[in-house]
C-alpha cells in the first residue's frame, strides 16, 4: 500500500470520526452519565433526528436531578417541541421546591405554554411585589375632588396563573374601589383624616377574584385635593339657567313687540276707516240737504254742536298739568 493510499485512508477515518462525534453528542452523554442522569446514547441520536438540541434537554434534566426533582426525558422533550422554555420550567420547579410551594411539572409547563413567565411567578409568590396605581380621581359628596395614588402589594397565585387576569385588571379594580370609597364619603375631609378607610373598603370587595394574583394590602401613598367640582357644576347650572331665562325673556319681548305692532296696525286701520267715514259726512250732509231730509237750521245746530265740542276739548287739554299727555 502506497503512502498516498495510507494518507487517504487516514483522512477518511478522521472525517468519519469527526462526523460521528458531531452527530452523536458523546461528550454530552458522558457529562450526563457522571451527573447521575442515565440517558441512552440512542435517545440523543433520536433527538438529533427530531431536530431537538440535546443540550437544551439534558442540561435542565441534570439540574433537576441534582435538585432532587424527578423529571422525565420525554416530557421535557415534549415541552420543547410545544414551544416552551424547558430551562425556565425546571428553574421554576427548583425554586418552588426550595420555597415549599407545591408546583407540579404539568402545572409549570401549562403556565409556561400559556405565555407567562413561570419562574417570575414563583418569585412573586415567594417575594410579593408592589404595584403602584396611576393617580385616581374621585369626588366626595361635598363636590371636592381628591387625587389618590395607592401601592398594591400582590402575591402570585400559582393555581390561577392559567386563565387568570393580569396586573392591568388588578389596577383597574383597585381604581374602581378607590373611586367608590371616596364617593361614599360625606365630606372630603373624612377621607383626608382617615385615608385607611379607602384601603379597608377596597380589601373588603375581594377585587383579586379571577385574577392571577392575591392582594395582600392596599396602602394609600398620596392624597391630594383637586378641583371643587361641585361648585363648578353649580356655577355651570346657574349659567345655564341664566341663559334659559334670557331666552324666555327675549321670547316674551319679541311677542310683546309683535303684539304692539299688531295693535298699531289695527289702530291705523281704524284711523283709515275713520278718515274715510269722516270724508263721507260732508257728502251725506249735501245729499240730505238736496233731498230735503235735513234743514238749514238743523245743519247750523250740528255745526254749533261741533264747535262746542271742539271748545270743550281745547279747555280740557289746557287744564291738564304739564308733563301729562
Amino acid at each position: 500500500m502506497t503512502l498516498v493510499s495510507l494518507l487517504f485512508l487516514a483522512g477518511l477515518v478522521l472525517v468519519l470520526v469527526f462526523l460521528f462525534f458531531s452527530f452523536i453528542p458523546v461528550g454530552l452523554w458522558v457529562t450526563a452519565f457522571f451527573a447521575g442522569v442515565r440517558v441512552p446514547l440512542t435517545s440523543l441520536v433520536a433527538m438529533r433526528l427530531r431536530r431537538v438540541p440535546p443540550a437544551k434537554i439534558i442540561f435542565p434534566m441534570i439540574k433537576a436531578t441534582k435538585a432532587g426533582i424527578p423529571v422525565e426525558l420525554n416530557r421535557l422533550e415534549a415541552q420543547y417541541l410545544a414551544g416552551g422554555n424547558v430551562d425556565r420550567v425546571v428553574d421554576a420547579l427548583i425554586a418552588a421546591d426550595k420555597a415549599g410551594i407545591r408546583l407540579t411539572f404539568d402545572r409549570a409547563a401549562a403556565i409556561d405554554l400559556a405565555g407567562r413567565d413561570v419562574l417570575e411567578a414563583v418569585k412573586v409568590s415567594v417575594n410579593p411585589k408592589v404595584i403602584t396605581t396611576p393617580q385616581v380621581a374621585g369626588m366626595a359628596k361635598d363636590g371636592i375632588q381628591l387625587l389618590v395614588t395607592a401601592r398594591v402589594t400582590v402575591r402570585a397565585n400559582i393555581d390561577r396563573l392559567v386563565g387568570g387576569a393580569g396586573e392591568e385588571t388588578v389596577l383597574a379594580r383597585v381604581g374602581e374601589g378607590i373611586v367608590a370609597s371616596i364617593g361614599s364619603a360625606e365630606s372630603h375631609k373624612e377621607v383626608l383624616e382617615q385615608p385607611d378607610r379607602i384601603s379597608k373598603t377596597v380589601l373588603a370587595k375581594g377585587l383579586d377574584a379571577g385574577t392571577a394574583f392575591e392582594i395582600l394590602s392596599v396602602d394609600i401613598a398620596e392624597v391630594d385635593v383637586g378641583r371643587n367640582i361641585g361648585a363648578q357644576l353649580r356655577t355651570d347650572q346657574a349659567e345655564a339657567d341664566k341663559k334659559v331665562a334670557q331666552a324666555k325673556a327675549e321670547e316674551r319681548r319679541a311677542m310683546a313687540v309683535a303684539a304692539e305692532q299688531e295693535n298699531r296696525a289695527l289702530v291705523e286701520a281704524m284711523r283709515a276707516k275713520l278718515v274715510e267715514a269722516q270724508a263721507q259726512v260732508p257728502l251725506a250732509l249735501a245729499e240730505a240737504l238736496r233731498k230735503g231730509n235735513l234743514g238749514v237750521m238743523d245743519y247750523y245746530r250740528l255745526k254749533n254742536i261741533e264747535a262746542d265740542t271742539d271748545m270743550r276739548e281745547s279747555i280740557s287739554r289746557a287744564a291738564k298739568p304739564e308733563g301729562e299727555e
